[in-house]
């Protein structure tokens, strides 16, 4: 079994800064785009940013500038730096990633239970 266990949503007032790790753990193989996507109620997810390695990245526009994608490949985890927060930031954040699962051998697309972000004006 994979998971993808998400950490460091919260409360945090507009121009302040949060940071969201996500984890993958399981009998995994490798991992490949990592990414984190957010969704506002009766609104579609969205892509935030993602990421295949440091070099390829890529960002919603509206998040160009502030929001900062990273990953650990030694621990497959992904991070989210998310500074200048607006209240239009507010949402719950999901990790996504493409994982290769060990046994047997395939490629599967998981989520993470989501982190809200609420960020006062």
């Amino acid at each position: 079994q994979v998971q993808l266990v998400e950490s460091g949503g919260g409360l945090v007032q507009a121009g302040g800064s949060l940071t969201l790790s996500c984890a993958a753990s399981g009998t995994i193989s490798s991992v490949n785009t990592m990414g984190w996507y957010r969704q506002l109620p009766g609104k579609q997810r969205e892509l935030v940013a993602s990421i295949i390695s440091r070099r390829s990245t890529n960002y919603a526009d509206s998040v160009k500038g502030r929001f900062t994608i990273s990953r650990n490949n030694a621990n497959n985890t992904v991070y989210l730096q998310m500074n200048s927060l607006k209240p239009e930031d507010t949402a719950v954040y999901y990790c996504n990633a493409d994982i290769w699962v060990a046994f047997p051998r395939r490629l599967t697309n998981y989520w993470g239970q989501g982190t809200q972000v609420t960020v006062s004006s």
